[in-house]
Protein backbone atom coordinates (compact mmCIF):
# COMPACT_ATOMS: atom_id res chain seq x y z
CA UNK A 1 0.00 0.00 0.00
CA UNK A 2 1.13 3.57 -0.65
CA UNK A 3 0.67 6.54 1.70
CA UNK A 4 -2.94 6.88 0.54
CA UNK A 5 -3.75 3.23 1.16
CA UNK A 6 -3.71 2.40 -2.56
CA UNK A 7 -2.36 -0.96 -3.72
CA UNK A 8 1.02 -0.50 -5.41
CA UNK A 9 1.53 -2.87 -8.33
CA UNK A 10 4.74 -4.14 -9.85
CA UNK A 11 5.74 -2.00 -12.84
CA UNK A 12 8.09 -2.99 -15.64
CA UNK A 13 9.64 -0.10 -17.56
CA UNK A 14 10.90 -1.05 -21.01
CA UNK A 15 13.99 0.46 -22.66
CA UNK A 16 15.85 0.20 -25.95
CA UNK A 17 19.32 1.01 -24.61
CA UNK A 18 21.62 -0.51 -21.99
CA UNK A 19 21.94 2.87 -20.25
CA UNK A 20 18.16 2.82 -19.56
CA UNK A 21 17.67 6.25 -21.10
CA UNK A 22 15.49 5.54 -24.19
CA UNK A 23 12.02 4.15 -23.39
CA UNK A 24 10.87 1.57 -25.92
CA UNK A 25 8.22 2.70 -28.39
CA UNK A 26 5.61 0.19 -27.28
CA UNK A 27 2.22 0.73 -25.67
CA UNK A 28 1.70 0.56 -22.80
CA UNK A 29 5.10 1.44 -21.32
CA UNK A 30 5.53 0.82 -18.47
CA UNK A 31 3.41 -2.27 -18.08
CA UNK A 32 2.00 -3.35 -14.74
CA UNK A 33 1.49 -6.90 -13.60
CA UNK A 34 -2.24 -7.67 -13.36
CA UNK A 35 -1.82 -8.90 -9.79
CA UNK A 36 1.22 -8.64 -7.59
CA UNK A 37 3.48 -11.70 -7.50
CA UNK A 38 2.59 -14.75 -5.50
CA UNK A 39 6.29 -14.86 -4.68
CA UNK A 40 9.43 -12.84 -5.37
CA UNK A 41 12.90 -14.33 -5.07
CA UNK A 42 16.26 -12.56 -5.38
CA UNK A 43 19.19 -14.87 -5.90
CA UNK A 44 22.79 -14.00 -4.97
CA UNK A 45 25.74 -16.22 -5.87
CA UNK A 46 29.48 -16.24 -5.26
CA UNK A 47 31.67 -18.37 -7.52
CA UNK A 48 34.75 -19.87 -5.87
CA UNK A 49 37.34 -22.37 -7.02
CA UNK A 50 36.93 -25.91 -5.77
CA UNK A 51 40.27 -27.35 -6.91
CA UNK A 52 41.59 -30.02 -4.62
CA UNK A 53 44.85 -31.89 -4.69
CA UNK A 54 44.99 -35.70 -4.72
CA UNK A 55 44.96 -37.23 -1.27
CA UNK A 56 43.77 -34.06 0.45
CA UNK A 57 40.67 -33.27 2.44
CA UNK A 58 38.82 -30.03 1.91
CA UNK A 59 40.06 -27.13 -0.18
CA UNK A 60 41.09 -23.52 0.11
CA UNK A 61 38.31 -21.87 -1.87
CA UNK A 62 39.46 -18.79 -3.75
CA UNK A 63 37.07 -16.10 -4.93
CA UNK A 64 36.45 -16.07 -8.71
CA UNK A 65 33.52 -13.71 -9.29
CA UNK A 66 30.01 -12.78 -8.25
CA UNK A 67 27.55 -13.66 -11.05
CA UNK A 68 24.72 -11.20 -11.77
CA UNK A 69 21.81 -11.25 -9.36
CA UNK A 70 18.64 -13.04 -10.44
CA UNK A 71 15.04 -12.07 -9.80
CA UNK A 72 12.20 -14.60 -9.99
CA UNK A 73 8.56 -13.53 -10.11
CA UNK A 74 5.55 -15.87 -9.95
CA UNK A 75 2.17 -14.37 -10.86
CA UNK A 76 -0.98 -15.12 -12.88
CA UNK A 77 -2.86 -13.93 -15.92
CA UNK A 78 -6.59 -14.32 -15.34
CA UNK A 79 -9.75 -14.02 -17.41
CA UNK A 80 -12.36 -15.44 -15.05
CA UNK A 81 -13.50 -12.05 -13.66
CA UNK A 82 -13.45 -13.61 -10.18
CA UNK A 83 -10.42 -11.74 -8.76
CA UNK A 84 -11.48 -8.49 -7.12
CA UNK A 85 -9.76 -5.45 -8.60
CA UNK A 86 -8.08 -7.45 -11.36
CA UNK A 87 -7.23 -5.19 -14.30
CA UNK A 88 -4.40 -5.50 -16.76
CA UNK A 89 -3.00 -2.11 -17.78
CA UNK A 90 -6.38 -0.44 -17.13
CA UNK A 91 -8.22 -2.82 -19.43
CA UNK A 92 -10.03 -6.15 -19.43
CA UNK A 93 -8.24 -7.93 -22.24
CA UNK A 94 -8.61 -11.69 -22.72
CA UNK A 95 -5.79 -13.75 -21.27
CA UNK A 96 -4.23 -14.29 -24.70
CA UNK A 97 -4.01 -10.52 -25.25
CA UNK A 98 -2.63 -10.00 -21.76
CA UNK A 99 0.20 -12.44 -22.50
CA UNK A 100 0.88 -10.84 -25.90
CA UNK A 101 1.33 -7.44 -24.19
CA UNK A 102 3.73 -8.98 -21.68
CA UNK A 103 5.74 -10.82 -24.35
CA UNK A 104 6.04 -7.69 -26.49
CA UNK A 105 7.61 -5.91 -23.55
CA UNK A 106 9.95 -8.50 -22.07
CA UNK A 107 10.55 -11.25 -24.66
CA UNK A 108 10.03 -10.29 -28.31
CA UNK A 109 13.04 -9.02 -30.25
CA UNK A 110 13.09 -5.31 -30.99
CA UNK A 111 14.10 -4.94 -34.65
CA UNK A 112 15.84 -1.63 -33.97
CA UNK A 113 18.30 -3.09 -31.46
CA UNK A 114 18.24 -6.74 -32.66
CA UNK A 115 17.54 -8.09 -29.19
CA UNK A 116 14.79 -8.09 -26.54
CA UNK A 117 14.32 -4.98 -24.43
CA UNK A 118 16.22 -3.87 -21.36
CA UNK A 119 13.90 -3.83 -18.35
CA UNK A 120 13.51 -2.05 -15.05
CA UNK A 121 11.31 -3.83 -12.50
CA UNK A 122 9.87 -1.47 -9.89
CA UNK A 123 7.77 -2.15 -6.82
CA UNK A 124 7.07 0.67 -4.41
CA UNK A 125 9.79 3.15 -3.50
CA UNK A 126 12.54 0.70 -2.53
CA UNK A 127 12.61 -2.04 -5.17
CA UNK A 128 14.42 -1.18 -8.42
CA UNK A 129 15.97 -3.96 -10.52
CA UNK A 130 17.56 -3.29 -13.93
CA UNK A 131 17.59 -6.49 -15.90
CA UNK A 132 16.82 -8.61 -18.95
CA UNK A 133 14.54 -11.63 -19.15
CA UNK A 134 16.30 -15.00 -19.17
CA UNK A 135 13.42 -17.45 -18.72
CA UNK A 136 9.63 -17.48 -18.83
CA UNK A 137 7.41 -20.46 -18.04
CA UNK A 138 3.67 -20.21 -18.79
CA UNK A 139 1.52 -22.90 -17.20
CA UNK A 140 -2.02 -22.95 -18.68
CA UNK A 141 -4.35 -24.19 -15.93
CA UNK A 142 -7.90 -23.19 -16.93
CA UNK A 143 -9.68 -23.00 -20.30
CA UNK A 144 -12.95 -21.90 -21.86
CA UNK A 145 -15.05 -24.58 -23.60
CA UNK A 146 -13.61 -23.41 -26.95
CA UNK A 147 -10.03 -23.90 -25.70
CA UNK A 148 -9.15 -20.24 -25.04
CA UNK A 149 -7.09 -19.85 -21.86
CA UNK A 150 -8.78 -18.47 -18.77
CA UNK A 151 -5.90 -18.64 -16.31
CA UNK A 152 -2.16 -18.92 -16.80
CA UNK A 153 0.48 -19.15 -14.11
CA UNK A 154 3.65 -17.31 -15.11
CA UNK A 155 7.12 -17.79 -13.68
CA UNK A 156 9.64 -15.24 -14.98
CA UNK A 157 13.37 -15.08 -14.29
CA UNK A 158 15.35 -11.89 -14.87
CA UNK A 159 19.11 -11.39 -14.62
CA UNK A 160 20.53 -8.08 -13.44
CA UNK A 161 21.99 -5.90 -16.18
CA UNK A 162 24.48 -3.14 -15.41
CA UNK A 163 26.16 -0.90 -17.95
CA UNK A 164 29.94 -1.02 -17.85
CA UNK A 165 30.07 2.45 -16.30
CA UNK A 166 27.65 1.54 -13.51
CA UNK A 167 29.35 -1.81 -12.87
CA UNK A 168 32.78 -0.20 -12.52
CA UNK A 169 31.36 2.50 -10.24
CA UNK A 170 29.71 -0.10 -7.98
CA UNK A 171 32.85 -2.22 -7.77
CA UNK A 172 34.99 0.78 -6.90
CA UNK A 173 38.15 -1.04 -7.91
CA UNK A 174 41.39 0.95 -8.09
CA UNK A 175 43.85 -1.62 -9.36
CA UNK A 176 45.65 -0.75 -12.66
CA UNK A 177 45.34 -4.43 -13.61
CA UNK A 178 41.59 -4.01 -14.12
CA UNK A 179 39.57 -2.25 -16.81
CA UNK A 180 38.29 1.21 -15.84
CA UNK A 181 35.97 3.62 -17.61
CA UNK A 182 36.03 7.37 -17.14
CA UNK A 183 33.89 10.14 -18.61
CA UNK A 184 35.86 13.20 -19.67
CA UNK A 185 35.01 16.43 -17.85
CA UNK A 186 35.94 19.94 -18.88
CA UNK A 187 39.57 20.58 -18.01
CA UNK A 188 40.57 16.90 -17.96
CA UNK A 189 43.86 15.88 -19.57
CA UNK A 190 44.56 12.38 -20.81
CA UNK A 191 48.06 12.30 -19.31
CA UNK A 192 46.69 13.21 -15.88
CA UNK A 193 43.87 10.64 -16.15
CA UNK A 194 46.41 8.00 -17.16
CA UNK A 195 48.60 8.86 -14.18
CA UNK A 196 45.65 8.62 -11.79
CA UNK A 197 45.06 4.99 -12.79
CA UNK A 198 48.52 3.66 -13.65
CA UNK A 199 50.65 5.98 -11.49
CA UNK A 200 52.62 6.81 -14.65
CA UNK A 201 51.98 9.01 -17.66
CA UNK A 202 54.12 7.05 -20.10
CA UNK A 203 51.15 4.85 -21.09
CA UNK A 204 49.19 7.80 -22.45
CA UNK A 205 49.97 6.84 -26.07
CA UNK A 206 48.59 3.32 -25.54
CA UNK A 207 45.43 4.74 -23.96
CA UNK A 208 44.94 7.10 -26.91
CA UNK A 209 45.35 4.16 -29.30
CA UNK A 210 42.90 1.96 -27.37
CA UNK A 211 40.26 4.70 -27.51
CA UNK A 212 40.85 5.57 -31.18
CA UNK A 213 42.15 9.06 -30.44
CA UNK A 214 44.30 10.77 -33.06
CA UNK A 215 45.97 12.87 -30.38
CA UNK A 216 46.09 12.52 -26.61
CA UNK A 217 46.06 16.32 -26.32
CA UNK A 218 42.57 16.62 -27.82
CA UNK A 219 39.87 14.94 -25.77
CA UNK A 220 36.20 15.89 -25.83
CA UNK A 221 34.20 16.46 -22.61
CA UNK A 222 31.40 13.92 -22.29
CA UNK A 223 33.23 11.16 -24.16
CA UNK A 224 33.74 7.91 -22.24
CA UNK A 225 37.27 6.47 -22.23
CA UNK A 226 38.42 2.95 -21.44
CA UNK A 227 41.56 2.30 -19.39
CA UNK A 228 42.31 -1.43 -19.71
CA UNK A 229 45.17 -3.52 -18.27
CA UNK A 230 48.23 -2.59 -20.34
CA UNK A 231 51.31 -4.22 -21.77
CA UNK A 232 53.88 -2.73 -19.41
CA UNK A 233 56.72 -3.64 -21.77
CA UNK A 234 55.36 -1.26 -24.42
CA UNK A 235 55.17 2.53 -24.40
Amino acid sequence: MDDRGQLVKVLIKVYEDKEFQRPAKISPNPISLPVNPESLTKNYKVDVTADQGHGSQGTNSDFKKTPPKELKLDFIFDGTNTIQGYKYNDGKQPVKDQIDIFLAAVYNMNGSIHKPHFLQVLWGSDFNFKCVLTNLDLNYTLFKPNGDPLRVKASATFVEYLSQRERVAREGKKSPDLTHTRQIKAGDRLDNMTHDIYNKTKYVTQIARVNGLSSFRKITPGKELIFPPLDKTST
